[in-house]
């Protein structure tokens, strides 16, 4: 299960075809990625009609200047190639509109090549060693709707970025910001700022005038507090801050209205924070690893949630409030304390088909209320549940017991009722508990004896030679090693074999 909200990186890219297609001079689209290109083909650039090209995927370490030829370009994506340089006439694509230059080994100074392509609105330059972005990119690029820029080593960004006054997405996601760049807030069209796996140790009051926000990444950062004017992103709705140093959340948050995810995995908020039960709209909520021991009364209007993490916190039982969102598809509860301390489960009147393995590991279970499910089978591990002492199974789907269910020596009530029940028949399981166990021990018997039968059957043929059997004894007969008589006999290539000098 994931545990924190992931962030799109890409703008979705024009559905490739890749199948097979006719080429003329019309041509408006080619794909020609992951074919192990070292060179782009030449042909391409006799088809002047072209607006999409894709070459991504491939080993590619050059530009030519024929690429000046596809004027009428407006799509181009060259990322995961070797590009360590661009040549002077990619400027010349004066109608492309989107750039995608990432996981190339580019020199930064070769990227001012790129400032000379007014009409793009869409620049990817992910993980290409970047230390900084050339000024003149930020100066003269005035329609960029998105800037990707993940997984690069900037520090900061340059004060030219405030031309960018049509920017809806930033991806600053592993770089080394220490300081939240300040430039962004006076990018009052920004939709989408991604700024993961930082070193930023506080979020600017000014991040307020961002009045369309929609979301806001924030994990894997240094954040004690939040500010209290994000409360006018009013347009916000989704947020993660999973995996900083927060304990808690300003109130005035409570007026984002339309939060439909939020992570906060890894913090140390210790308790919910109330007006979290407030956003009605959410979908994904994670509070994994967050210290806490119980859900609020009012965690059970959350009644939209499909996916709830709770891992690795100290929740003893099972909550209540869960059973109310009606809607939850995904809920993680794993690596809590459930189960050490929890005597009595109910779950009855359900749709239950299997029962988790972790019962075993309830040492304090005295009472398991399983009626009306649809259960199949018991998981062998309830044998060691010792504690035990009633188990009801009424009205599901039963047709045998774990073969040592008996070794609960403290059950005293057992209910199968309306189960199609064999082993053990129905007949002994209306007998009662003595009758069942009895049964269950008289069969676990008869299944050692027909083990040691078989063995002792199977043995027998095996040294007479009798049947299938008889093939064993050949290599005897012939008067041949068997292979288990050249076990450790044989010398091994360069090793002095026993009794041999070295």
């Amino acid at each position: 299960m994931s545990k924190h909200i992931i962030s799109v990186e890409h703008s979705p890219k024009i559905h490739q075809r890749n199948d097979p297609q006719h080429v003329n001079d019309r041509t408006f689209f080619i794909d020609a990625s992951n074919h192990s290109l070292t060179a782009i083909p030449l042909e391409i650039f006799t088809f002047t009609e072209l607006e999409e090209v894709h070459l991504e995927n491939n080993q590619i370490e050059e530009i030519p200047k024929e690429i000046q030829h596809l004027k009428n370009i407006r799509v181009l994506y060259l990322d995961k190639n070797n590009l360590r340089s661009l040549c002077p006439a990619l400027g010349l694509l004066s109608s492309l509109e989107s750039l995608d230059l990432s996981y190339n080994p580019i020199f930064c100074p070769s990227l001012v090549v790129v400032s000379f392509l007014h009409a793009l609105r869409e620049l990817r330059l992910y993980q290409t060693d970047l230390k900084e972005i050339p000024v003149v990119i930020c100066k003269n690029l005035h329609h960029l709707e998105l800037l990707g820029l993940t997984g690069n080593h900037l520090k900061c960004l340059p004060k030219e970025i405030v031309n960018q006054t049509k920017l809806r997405e930033i991806y600053l996601k592993r770089n080394q910001f220490e300081v939240f760049p300040q430039e962004l807030c006076v990018l009052y069209t920004l939709e989408i700022i991604d700024l993961d796996e930082n070193k930023i140790g506080a979020i600017p009051e000014e991040i307020g005038h961002l009045t369309g926000l929609q979301k806001f990444y924030m994990a894997s950062n240094n954040l004690p507090v939040l500010p209290a004017s994000l409360c006018q992103c009013s347009q916000l709705s989704v947020l993660d801050l999973s995996h900083n140093l927060l304990r808690s959340i300003p109130k005035s948050l409570a007026k984002l209205r339309k939060m439909t995810e939020i992570g906060l995995s890894g913090n140390r908020l210790e308790k919910v924070p109330r007006l979290i039960c407030g956003w009605t709209s959410l979908h994904l909520l994670y509070l994994g690893n967050t210290g806490l021991h119980r859900l609020r009364g009012s965690f059970r209007c959350l009644v939209n949630l499909r996916c709830l993490d709770l891992s690795q916190n100290h929740l003893d039982h099972c909550p209540m409030q869960i059973c109310a969102l009606k809607n939850l598809e995904v809920l993680g509860l794993d690596d809590n304390k459930i189960g050490q301390s929890l005597k009595e489960l109910y779950i009855e009147n359900n749709h239950l088909e299997y029962l988790p393995v972790s019962l075993g590991s309830m040492p304090n279970l005295e009472v398991l209320d399983c009626r009306h499910n649809l259960l199949k089978q018991l998981p062998d591990a309830i044998c060691q549940a010792q504690a035990l002492k009633e188990l009801r199974l009424e009205d599901n789907l039963l047709t045998h017991l774990p073969e040592n269910l008996d070794s609960l020596v403290n059950l005293k009530v057992l209910t199968l009722m309306d189960n199609p029940m064999e082993e053990p028949p129905k007949e002994v399981c209306a007998e009662g508990n003595e009758a069942i166990w009895k049964y269950l021990k008289e069969n676990r018997n008869r299944n050692v004896m027909a083990t040691k039968i078989q063995a002792w059957w199977h043995g027998t043929m095996v040294r007479k030679g009798f049947g299938k059997f008889g093939e064993l004894l050949k290599p005897r007969k012939k008067g041949k090693t068997s292979p288990k008589d050249k076990k450790g006999k044989k010398d091994v290539k360069g090793k002095p074999g026993k009794g041999k000098k070295k």
